[in-house]
C-alpha cells in the first residue's frame, strides 16, 4: 500500500511581533503592518507605530480588547464595551475548509476598515484614523496572503503581479526561502488568485448594467 509522504514541516524562526509591509498604502495614505498575536496584543507597540486599526484574519485567534466595559454588562455574561483599537474579524482556517469566497470577503473587509468614517458621537470613541495591523497567530502565512492581495490590487504599479507582492510580503515579514512553502500555505495563495479575478471581473463592471442587476 503507498502511503502518501507527510507535508514538512519548516523551520521556526524569530521575528518581529509585527512588521512594516508598505509604508504608504494608496490612496489611503497609511501604513500596512504584518504581525501575529503577540504583535496584536502589544498595545504599546501598536500605538507608537500609530496603529488604530486591526485585522484579525484567524478563526482560531481571538482577544480581550475591551478596555471600557460596559457599565450594563450583566453578572455571568462576557464583557462587551469599547476596544483599545477598531477590531475587525475575518475567521480563515490556516489551511483547507475555508469556503473559497472567504478571501475575497476579507479583501473587501479590509477595504471596508480603511476607508469607514465613523460618526462624530459617543457611543464610536475610535475615530481616528492611524495605520494597521492585519495579523493571524503567527503572522506568516493567512495575513500574509490577505496583505499580498490587497497591494497588488491597490498599488498594481509597484506591485504588478501577485506573485511580486507575495515576495515582497514574505520578505518585510523576515519569511525565510524554507519557509515559504506554507508561509503562505499553498491553498490560501490559491485562494488570494481566485479572489484577484473575481475582483477585476467585480470592480470592471458596466456601471450601467450593475444598476440593471436584481438586488
Amino acid at each position: 500500500m503507498n502511503h502518501a509522504s507527510p507535508m514538512p514541516k519548516s523551520p521556526r524562526y524569530d521575528r518581529p511581533e509585527i512588521s512594516l509591509i508598505e509604508e504608504r498604502l494608496e490612496p489611503y495614505g497609511i501604513a500596512v503592518y504584518v504581525g501575529g498575536r503577540e504583535g496584536m496584543s502589544n498595545l504599546p507597540l501598536l500605538r507608537e507605530h500609530k496603529i488604530t486599526t486591526v485585522v484579525n484574519c484567524a478563526v482560531n485567534l481571538d482577544i480581550n480588547l475591551v478596555d471600557a466595559p460596559d457599565p450594563e454588562v450583566e453578572e455571568g455574561h462576557l464583557t462587551y464595551g469599547h476596544g483599545a483599537y477598531r477590531y475587525y474579524k475575518l475567521g480563515l482556517v490556516d489551511g483547507a475548509g475555508n469556503a473559497e469566497t472567504m478571501m475575497l470577503a476579507g479583501y473587501y473587509q479590509l477595504l471596508g476598515a480603511l476607508s469607514q468614517i465613523l460618526p462624530d458621537r459617543a457611543s464610536y470613541p475610535r475615530r481616528e484614523r492611524g495605520n494597521v495591523l492585519v495579523n493571524c497567530r503567527g503572522g506568516r502565512s493567512r495575513s500574509v496572503a490577505l496583505v499580498a492581495l490587497l497591494l497588488h490590487k491597490q498599488m498594481p504599479d509597484r506591485y504588478p503581479t501577485l506573485e511580486i507582492a507575495l515576495d515582497h510580503v514574505r520578505t518585510r515579514r523576515e519569511l525565510r526561502p524554507d519557509e515559504w512553502f506554507e508561509a503562505p500555505k499553498p491553498m490560501l495563495v490559491e485562494a488570494t488568485r481566485k479572489a484577484s479575478a473575481w475582483i477585476d471581473r467585480i470592480d470592471h463592471r458596466d456601471p450601467e448594467q450593475a444598476d440593471k442587476e436584481p438586488r
